[in-house]
């Protein structure tokens, strides 16, 4: 029969394997995926190890910093890194394998390498960089155009910030009286949730882009620690394909993380975001103001231009006007006095038709009247109405041509102001007509003046 081992003889021959077989002390390369501290000030970690998909666990063990050298350890880490022990991080640890009954394998370590880590963080930044310009969307969100007058504003952020608070206040309390209209998209902005949290509020803005002229990501300053949840390549994706320009404010001196680096804008605090932002709109209604200047400027030259061309040509009309108006008044003259004449003429010529129709009437009544004196009193009614009727029209044409006259009137034309020029009783009609040193007579309606012709001006 097979000798028989109890268990903790087998555990203790486990032990003794690895003591002999691995050196005292090694160093070791993982990732943090859990640590917590008790109340004896003993650091326990779990480790581990993942595949290249980042996804997977391909290894695990558990480590232990004994209190003796967790301050030490801890504070050399931060200072050198900037960094706080957390889950996430990779670090190279100076370990010792030890193996207990009751706990099984673990890592007692010695020291942390804060260089490895610091090497870490900046290869995944560069990787994360690498991949958004091979993607070539990297300076996507940079090469949007930022608003003239950034006054809708959303903003990512946590509402309970001391951050959100001194932007807020510095951008409401500006000096020069603009308003801005601010919307919270609150979610955590550190920690684990911070990747998730920051994302779904950059998509509930893509929803309402319409709403907004730009978006801020803002939080208050911290620790390096706090900067490295934005060394997230799913929230720079999300930065550089959003449809509004992204300004950052994240908090930090002196370094930038991977989100600034694809913002439109990055600037240090939420107070520096809100400096810019007021900055653009005094910037903008400098601009507004000078082109207003200029306007008014070149509008002023342009109405001197034209009043300069306006009086130039009124005085180049103004005797061309004097002129027409004199010949315009020459010719209605003759006008009138040939319609004077046409209607004396008409008139004689109505008088003599009226006699020659009444002699001739009274002639063929006689003949009537010898002839046929049977029927002249049949006829005589008729031939009452005919000459009655025939009177009525010419009379009427004789009233016509009396109210043509009347109007016609050169004493009726001159009460409306016209004047009539004779030349030895011979009316005017051209300023060639006349000549020096003559005397002509201008009728006006209430007397006639006598003028000396001193020159005539024809005009050409």
């Amino acid at each position: 029969m097979t000798e028989k081992l109890s268990l903790s003889e087998l555990q203790l021959i486990i032990r003794d394997a690895l003591y002999l077989s691995i050196p005292q002390t090694l160093w070791v390369a993982a990732e943090i995926s859990e640590i917590n501290v008790n109340s004896s000030g003993h650091c326990y970690l779990e480790l581990i190890e993942k595949n290249p998909d980042e996804k997977n666990i391909r290894a695990r063990i558990r480590g232990i910093i004994w209190n003796s050298r967790f301050g030490f350890i801890k504070s050399f880490f931060e200072n050198i890194t900037g960094e706080t022990l957390r889950g996430g991080l990779k670090i190279l640890v100076k370990a010792k394998v030890e193996y207990h009954e009751l706990y099984g394998l673990s890592l007692v370590i010695n020291d942390i390498d804060p260089a490895f880590t610091l090497g870490e963080m900046a290869l995944k930044r560069q990787l994360i960089i690498r991949r958004l310009e091979e993607e070539g969307v990297f300076s996507m969100n940079k090469e949007m155009n930022f608003p003239l007058l950034p006054q809708r504003i959303a903003v990512v952020s946590s509402g309970s910030a001391a951050g959100y608070t001194d932007f807020i206040n510095h951008l409401r309390g500006n000096s020069y009286g603009y308003i801005f209209y601010t919307a919270l998209i609150e979610t955590p902005m550190q920690g684990t949730e911070t990747e998730q949290g920051v994302i779904n509020a950059l998509d509930k803005i893509a929803n309402n882009a319409g709403l907004f002229d730009l978006v801020v990501i803002i939080r208050g300053g911290g620790s390096q620690t706090d900067l490295s949840w934005f060394d997230n390549y799913s929230i720079a994706y999300h930065v550089t394909q959003f449809p509004l320009p992204v300004v950052t404010g994240i908090g930090h001196e002196k370094n930038l993380s991977v989100t600034d680096l694809v913002a439109n804008k990055s600037l240090k605090t939420p107070t520096a975001v809100a400096d810019f932002l007021i900055d653009t709109m005094v910037s903008a209604e400098n601009e507004m103001i000078d082109l207003c200047n200029r306007i008014r400027d070149n509008v002023r030259i342009i109405l001197e231009e034209n009043k300069n061309i306006l009086e130039t040509h009124s005085i180049r009309l103004l005797p061309l006007t004097r002129i027409l108006i004199s010949a315009s008044m020459a010719t209605l003259s003759g006008k009138v006095m040939e319609l004077i004449r046409i209607g004396r003429e008409k008139t004689f010529r109505s008088g003599v038709v009226s006699a020659n129709h009444l002699s001739r009437l009274i002639s063929s009544v006689k003949t009537v009247s010898l002839n046929r004196t049977s029927a002249l009193e049949a006829s005589r009614q008729s031939l009452i109405t005919l000459t009655v009727n025939s009177l009525n029209n010419y009379n009427n044409r004789l009233n016509g041509f009396d109210k043509s006259l009347n109007i016609l009137n050169p004493e009726n034309v001159l009460k409306r102001g016209y004047t009539i020029t004779s030349l030895k009783g011979k009316i005017l009609k051209s300023s060639d007509q006349v000549k020096p040193d003559d005397i002509i007579d201008t009728s006006f309606a209430d007397g006639t003046i006598s003028s000396k012709v001193i020159a005539a001006d024809p005009v050409n």
